[in-house]
């Protein structure tokens, strides 16, 4: 029987790690597709960030009752996943609770930690799905998440609730069966919450109770494996992409925009004419009209959107009614870029389906409703700046394809022309100051 299990278990183990490295590179692929960005310096000031954001989760405690919540969620699944080590080597090596020996006393302290942390994330989990779908809070009730998105939330959070009400159970029917002194199931020490519910399975036969025992073991390994191959799939990547996101974050002031070098030149070029370039001039862009024209920045940030909602509970022009959702400009970017992942997949390379990111994901008045104020970008827990998406979406808009409002257009000609909004001539600029 042993050799079945570890023969079953690494038969499991490894199909399930190869599926999720599939899907984890197909997504870098993706990912990459995105323009080069260099966003390497500073590196203390990165890891700082990784440990304050991703790891801390420093913005979140802003709302400190929900912050601790999110917490208890993040650190049991982090911290029971130690427990997941023990499944793991007690799977491939055939054994029974291979830290209890090594560990000694500390065992059972360890496991009560742990079932501490299974029974909050329980309570946490339960609160979350009442709030999620009974209380109207508008960011959860909000049209972007209709269909798959709002179901995803629910769905992961049931299954934390089932993960950690089988650790339990697991642990439960484990007292029991080493009360009846089988010599598989060493003495670990008493389990304070699982404890309470041994006493419920102490009349079960042996047979009972080993068959409960290994179909919990079973199960909850089985499906710590679904979960990791359910998250590529899921907004729920967060958990990995907040640390990579956190680290590879833009470090220049919010509000600072990167200026096009292309613009830069005409500007100077029309302020000193002799340093323009002779010959044929060669073609530019301007902006992003899809993904591809996006950095790969942007790209990482649409995989590590967590669909909370934060950015658009934020948003001015959100919140009075106006059409634009940074949510929802982040799920657009996340779902076109899988949409041109499995085009290339398909066929080797692009081949123009007749869409694109501006236009037929994003609409113009989207685009047009946004301030730029940055409210999104100081919002967002894991440091996602929709802006950045906004404005080169509204670049090309504006510079490829000439599409602004009239009032816009009277502006920009008086730019072009003057050197400023107004329509004087620079010449005739100072001529106020003589009436003073």
């Amino acid at each position: 029987m042993p050799y079945i299990q570890q023969a079953g278990f690494l038969l499991l183990a490894v199909y399930s790690t190869w599926l999720f490295s599939r899907n984890m590179m197909q997504i870098k692929r993706n990912i990459l597709l995105g323009k080069d960005e260099d966003l390497t310096d500073q590196s203390n000031l990165r890891w700082k960030n990784v440990i304050l954001l991703a790891l801390g989760q420093k913005k979140m405690f802003r709302n400190p009752t929900v912050a601790i919540m999110h917490l208890i969620i993040y650190a049991g699944f982090i911290i029971i996943n130690v427990e997941v080590l023990e499944i793991v080597l007690d799977g491939v090596l055939g054994t029974h609770r291979i830290f209890l020996q090594p560990l000694g006393f500390f065992y059972s302290y360890l496991i009560n930690f742990f079932e501490l942390l299974a029974v909050g994330v329980i309570a946490v989990c339960l609160i979350f799905l009442f709030r999620r779908n009974f209380l109207k809070i508008k960011r959860f009730i909000s049209n972007d998440l209709n269909g798959w998105p709002r179901s995803d939330a629910n769905y992961i959070l049931i299954t934390e609730i089932i993960l950690m009400s089988l650790f339990l159970t697991m642990n439960a029917t484990d007292k029991a069966i080493q009360l009846q002194g089988h010599e598989h199931y060493h003495e670990t020490g008493n389990f304070i919450f699982s404890g309470m519910l041994s006493p419920f399975f102490q009349q079960m036969t042996l047979t009972k109770l080993v068959l409960i025992e290994r179909t919990c073991w079973w199960m909850h390994i089985i499906g710590i494996f679904a979960f990791l191959n359910y998250l590529p799939y899921s907004k729920h990547l967060h958990i990995l992409l907040a640390f990579p996101n956190a680290y590879y974050a833009r470090l220049k002031p919010v509000g600072e925009m990167h200026n096009m070098e292309n613009v830069q030149n005409e500007v100077k070029y029309m302020m000193q004419p002799e340093l323009a370039p002779t010959g044929e001039a060669q073609p530019m862009k301007f902006g992003a009209k899809d993904v591809m024209d996006l950095s790969w920045k942007s790209l990482l940030d649409a995989y590590s959107c967590t669909e909370c909602g934060r950015c658009s509970s934020a948003c001015p022009a959100h919140q009075t009614g106006k059409l634009l959702s940074p949510r929802k400009i982040m799920m657009d970017t996340r779902d076109r870029l899988e949409e041109v992942g499995l085009n290339i997949k398909k066929n080797g390379s692009f081949q123009d389906d007749g869409k694109q990111l501006l236009n037929t994901y994003i609409s113009v008045e989207e685009l047009r409703a946004c301030t730029t104020c940055n409210a999104c970008v100081q919002e967002c827990p894991v440091s996602i700046n929709p802006l950045d998406i906004i404005i080169e979406l509204r670049r090309s808009l504006i510079m490829e394809d000439s599409n602004a409002p009239q009032e816009w257009n009277g502006m920009f000609s008086n730019i072009e022309n003057n050197f400023a909004p107004w329509k004087l001539s620079p010449d005739d600029r100072d001529e106020w100051t003589k009436e003073m």
